[in-house]
């Protein structure tokens, strides 16, 4: 199979889920262990997405500026700062440690 079928299939992929999310009773998605689930998985989500964005880089596990900066941003979270500062700071440390050479 060429690429474009492989993107067409994963198109019709989302628009079955999508339909098949319309096509679930409305007693199902008010039950609150529903609800429960899907706050979970959306964290868990997020989680996945943000350690392989740390340490993948292609098919191995790196340690770079990338993991630093993660760990900033997780302390200035933990100390309450405000949203726009966490950015700031993780991007800054990122910036400070890749302009060091590492």
């Amino acid at each position: 199979m060429s690429l474009w079928h492989w993107i067409v299939l994963a198109c019709g992929i989302a628009f079955a889920t999508k339909w098949l999310g319309y096509a679930i009773p409305a007693r199902f998605l008010q039950n609150p262990r529903m609800t429960h689930i899907a706050a979970c998985m959306t964290v868990a989500l997020l989680a996945a997405l943000t350690v392989m964005n740390t340490f993948a880089q292609g098919d191995s596990l790196a340690l770079d500026a990338r993991l630093a900066a993660l760990l900033v941003a997780a302390v200035a979270l933990w100390l309450r700062a405000p949203f726009l500062l966490v950015v700031v700071l993780g991007a800054a440390s990122a910036a400070l440690l890749r302009w060091l050479g590492y």
